[in-house]
């Protein structure tokens, strides 16, 4: 079974100070497109936790030492063809240095047919 994958949605969890830097850098790149509306996200407050080594340069917190953080966790469908110019600008909006970015292939509802005997 071959299923091809024109569309995957784009998370990233963001503190809440920076999410509409990160949402508009997303949706510029050309990620929130569903049908004739653009900027469609959505988000989902969260408390974020992590240490930083000795080696990181955090934006919040300090090193080895465990912290909290209020994020956000935006999400945005995007034609394959742009996903890595979306991550790109992710990357190059966000103030982590290490954004956590999840890319979820998605399917066509046309290929659920295909799939469902």
């Amino acid at each position: 079974m071959l299923v091809e994958v024109k569309k995957v949605k784009i998370s990233v969890t963001v503190p809440v100070e920076k999410v509409e830097e990160v949402r508009s850098a997303m949706c510029e790149a050309g990620a929130g497109i569903i049908g004739n509306y653009s900027f469609c996200t959505t988000s989902t407050k969260s408390i974020g936790t992590f240490i930083p080594n000795e080696n990181a340069k955090p934006y919040i917190g300090s090193g080895n030492k465990l912290e909290f953080v209020e994020e956000e966790k935006l999400e945005a469908v995007c034609d394959l063809s742009k996903a890595k110019q979306v991550v790109t600008k992710i990357r190059q909006s966000h103030p982590y240095e290490e954004p956590a970015i999840d890319i979820i292939p998605l399917l066509d509802e046309k290929n659920l047919v295909n799939l469902v005997k």
